[in-house]
């Protein structure tokens, strides 16, 4: 358990709920068609006071560590109001200093008015939302909910203030294209009820094929072959889901962890010097390599944060509908990720 300054020395107690919002984050950080790695995040209004969960914490360490921290609510949402650029440094919020950041989500959780908010990764989501027909497919599967879908933006103040402006009441159900879910409500049962129904209207049957025979093959000293059964050998042996992986970086968490989209292995390449390349072009070495017909090779000291993000991009991909094309980030928006000091701090604290 991390050791904070205890809080009843600054005057505060916890909420009530917030074993409970523990809990419902153990369980679905340990779920990751919902969460990857330190991906998503919870929280759970108390008066002045909010608590959410720490910049490069596991959701799915809820139990085991003190992964929420807490935050002042009013101060944020009057930063938000005024527009002033300190929205987008969360740790200038936190009541108690020296301990975890707030999460750099704090604000999008801030301006919405229910006390619960989950915000996650689900992959059957993300499999919608990376369309260039988004909207429509959404719409298909939502229709019995209250919903909207706002456009990417780098996560912080500026999507927190595209959200607020969509937000209308009773709405509980957010969409972000190109990043992932939220769901909103005033207690944490039906902040997880909520997210459940939304999870299986938007679920999709998955493609499954396993490496073939050959991809050991190309391993070498620097990338291995991954597990048999790993989604992304999907991905490589299926020709519009390889197109589709290729097109560019799908979501704001790959980035981070992976590197910029993906990248394939020529014909007369081995991983070596695949990764050279691309590197000569000033890009990060890539966290995995897709062989095409073949299958997938993974780095062997991928972290622990891209390994996760290597499986969500194939446990996304598979169950992208054939026919529909994918909406990568531009070269910019991949860009402002991998500098952000943010997301920098996000990864030194899971470099295991």
């Amino acid at each position: 358990m991390v050791r904070h300054q205890p809080y009843r020395e600054i005057g505060m107690t916890r909420p009530d709920d917030l074993p409970a919002l523990a809990e419902m984050s153990a369980r679905i950080g340990a779920d990751p068609l919902l969460i990857q790695g330190p991906g998503g995040n919870t929280s759970v209004k108390d008066g002045a006071v909010m608590w959410i969960k720490a910049s490069g914490t596991n959701l799915a360490d809820a139990l085991t560590r003190d992964v929420f921290v807490p935050c002042d609510l009013p101060a944020m949402r009057l930063a938000m109001e005024k527009g002033e650029a300190r929205a987008d440094q969360p740790a200038e919020f936190a009541l108690v200093q020296g301990g975890l950041r707030p999460s750099i989500e704090t604000s999008l959780h801030a301006v919405f008015p229910q006390r619960v908010v989950v915000h996650v990764h689900c992959v059957n989501t993300l499999a919608l939302a990376i369309r260039r027909d988004a909207g429509p497919a959404l719409a298909e599967r939502l229709g019995a909910f209250r919903w909207a879908m706002v456009p990417y933006a780098k996560p912080g103040a500026n999507l927190a203030a595209q959200v607020q402006a969509v937000l209308t009441p009773g709405m509980d159900v957010i969409i972000l294209r190109n990043h992932g879910l939220i769901v909103a409500a005033e207690t944490v049962a039906e902040a997880e009820v909520l997210l459940g129904a939304v999870v299986t209207a938007v679920t999709a049957p998955a493609l499954s094929l396993h490496a073939a025979a050959g991809l050991a093959a190309h391993a070498d000293a620097s990338y291995d072959a991954l597990p048999d059964d790993h989604p992304l050998h999907t991905v490589a042996r299926t020709p519009h889901l390889l197109q589709a992986a290729l097109a560019g970086s799908l979501y704001p968490d790959h980035v981070v962890f992976c590197g910029v989209g993906a990248n394939a292995l020529s014909a007369q390449e081995t991983p070596i010097s695949a990764a050279a390349r691309i590197v000569a072009q000033g890009l990060p070495q890539p966290a995995f390599l897709l062989v095409p017909g073949q299958g997938a090779l993974i780095h062997k000291d991928a972290n622990a944060g891209a390994i996760a993000l290597v499986r969500c991009l194939g446990d996304v991909l598979v169950r992208l509908a054939e026919g529909a094309v994918v909406r990568p980030l531009t070269d910019a928006q991949n860009a402002e990720l991998l500098n952000w000091d943010a997301e920098k701090y996000r990864q030194v604290l899971n470099a295991g």
